[in-house]
């Protein structure tokens, strides 16, 4: 009889379109995703029954930890507590500021000396003061957050049962109307096979439709109007190849060499955060995977923000081919920075990539309102509020609260100080002009990255391709060109984007969100796929232009009469207009009203 109820709670559940999943921790919730299923459904009737099967054993889970047979409770590092287990009832007295507690997986923590200097901001913790965090904690938080950050005094002990249904937080998706959930939780049960998937954007179009509200925002915003996010992309469309013929292409090497190491392929995964916003369960770690399964081992670049641990990505590499470096965002705390340094040393990293971009976040609107529809659940209550609350309560979304962790006050003297600190290369990424390479060699760097974050700092900045021709030829001019490593990023969608930046003296490439997005629909396989997809587009554009490796490629097989003309007004063709049809992306098996 236990188990039939269950299995009705779980009916129901499924036709309430409540999904439930059981992380590898029992307590870990959230509405938004059942067991990750990266497989075509074949049918409906097959998807339907997979729902419920994951609503059962998420409420199994559940129930199970609700009656656990042991008195001990298991805090984040998986050791059993000995500590006075608390009640729930003595928890919400603690829901204030200033006197705030909070349960994750089952144990008790005192939080309020960490509100704030929580990287996600205060808000979100002074909201849910004397409550059961777990599952808006657990997808977002590597493994051992909680002991890194919480003395062990304020580690208060396990909780006697379970906290009160409304004294559990839901999965942290601000933003999402019970109709978004189930639709995007219905598209995710039929995404189309990885054979479907032809191109990046492929998995922009699939990943813009299931990912909740807040992770489209952060990992899709740019600054501004997004002129320049646009304009990274556009800037390669203005140039032109000038191909050779006759000329061996039948065996084609993607082979060259980044800060001293052979690298399979001319480009790389660039430094992304929060991860686990779009693929909860692998975030980093599945990357890392997929960076290793393919034909070419790719390098991966590891952020300071990531939502795994710099230990489980590095551990999670699948051969020794594979680089990693580390994206280093420079902490006001001099000894954080130190420490981040030396350890990405012990793990074998082989590089810090220092960003120099940020030292204050850009305007990003589509992040900052979803942060304003999170405080405004009340509706248009919102409006009542004293202007001093608005201005506190609305300013911020994720990446404002992210940048808490960064020294607004970082300088060349800091860089001078760093190279000090280590022995590995340091490269600095976010360079936007000539003269800060030229500088950066000169002072003994080993490299930089020319980029604008993506789009995300300052609208109207110029595209990073546009920069990479006019820094080659001045570095060339000061001698600085041959052992100095320059790297670029943003607007790369194709394997003639790659290519073009190659010809133009780029001595790698840096993607971030295709493979974002690639991990959230797809997760370690979707990764893997992205690569082969850029690679083939690479093999071929090589073999077409009339190249067959890396180092012979050079400005004479590109027309940049165009590349510099922002905005050319050209006569309309009517005639190809009306007879081009626009590539269709790819397209969920069932109607998706798009």
């Amino acid at each position: 009889m236990q188990t039939l109820g269950r299995r009705s709670i779980a009916i129901r559940a499924c036709r309430q379109f409540k999904f439930t999943k059981a992380s590898k921790r029992a307590l870990t919730t959230t509405t938004f995703s059942k067991s990750r299923n990266f497989n075509n459904s074949k049918n409906l009737r097959n998807s339907l029954l997979l729902v419920a099967s994951a609503s059962f054993l998420s409420y199994y889970a559940w129930n199970q930890f609700n009656h656990p047979s042991s008195d001990l409770i298991s805090n984040d590092n998986g050791q059993p507590s000995k500590k006075k287990p608390i009640s729930p009832d003595e928890v919400a007295k603690h829901n204030k500021p200033d006197d705030c507690w909070v349960v994750i997986n089952g144990y008790v923590y005192d939080v309020t000396f960490f509100i704030p200097n929580h990287p996600g901001g205060e808000d979100v913790i002074k909201a849910n003061a004397g409550k059961d965090v777990t599952a808006m904690f657990m997808p977002l938080h590597a493994k051992g957050t909680l002991e890194k950050n919480i003395p062990e005094d304020k580690q208060l002990g396990p909780l006697s049962k379970p906290m009160p249904k409304k004294l559990v937080c839901p999965p942290y998706a601000p933003g999402e109307s019970p109709y978004e959930i189930m639709t995007k939780q219905k598209l995710r049960d039929n995404m189309p096979p990885l054979g479907n998937i032809l191109n990046l954007y492929d998995f922009e179009r699939l990943a813009s439709k299931i990912l909740t509200n807040q992770a489209w925002a952060y990992y899709s915003s740019g600054a501004d109007d997004e002129i320049t996010y646009r304009e990274n992309h556009n800037a390669y469309h203005r140039i032109f190849f000038k191909p050779h013929i006759l000329v061996d292409v039948e065996h084609v090497n993607l082979k060259t060499t980044m800060l001293g190491e052979t690298t399979e392929v001319p480009f790389y995964v660039s430094a992304t955060a929060l991860c686990k916003l779009g693929n909860p369960e692998g975030g980093e770690v599945d990357i890392a995977k997929g960076c290793g399964t393919t034909k070419y081992s790719v390098p991966q670049m590891i952020s300071t923000l990531a939502s795994c641990s710099l230990d489980e990505v590095a551990e999670a590499k699948v051969n020794d081919k594979q680089l990693q470096w580390f994206q280093l965002y420079v902490n006001s705390d001099r000894k954080i920075t130190r420490d981040l340094i030396k350890h990405a040393e012990d793990l074998g990293l082989k590089a810090i990539f220092v960003t120099v971009d940020a030292p204050s976040l850009g305007n990003r609107e589509k992040d900052q309102k979803i942060k304003f529809t999170t405080q405004s659940t009340g509706g248009p209550k919102i409006l009542q509020k004293k202007e001093e609350q608005k201005k506190e309560n609305n300013s911020d979304g994720a990446s404002k609260a992210l940048s808490k962790f960064i020294d607004p006050s970082l300088s060349w003297e800091d860089i001078a100080k760093m190279r000090k600190l280590t022995k590995l290369p340091i490269v600095i990424k976010g360079v936007q002009r000539a003269e800060d390479a030229v500088r950066a060699a000169q002072m003994g760097c080993q490299g930089v990255v020319l980029s604008n974050h993506g789009g995300r700092q300052l609208d109207f900045s110029r595209a990073p391709i546009e920069v990479l021709a006019e820094t080659m030829p001045i570095l060339k001019h000061h001698g600085l060109d041959k052992n100095f490593d320059v790297f670029v990023d943003g607007g790369i969608r194709r394997g003639t984007d790659i290519l073009k930046a190659l010809c133009l003296g780029a001595t790698g490439v840096g993607l971030g969100r295709p493979f974002l997005y690639a991990n959230s629909c797809y997760g370690q396989q979707g990764v893997a796929h992205a690569i082969d997809i850029i690679t083939k587009e690479l093999e071929m554009s090589m073999r077409l232009l009339g190249v067959s490796k890396i180092e012979d490629l050079n400005p004479g097989f590109l027309d940049l009469t165009s590349l510099h003309s922002r905005s050319v007004a050209v006569a309309r063709d009517s005639l190809y207009e009306n007879a081009y049809r626009e590539p269709q992306l790819a397209k969920f098996l069932i109607d998706d009203d798009d």
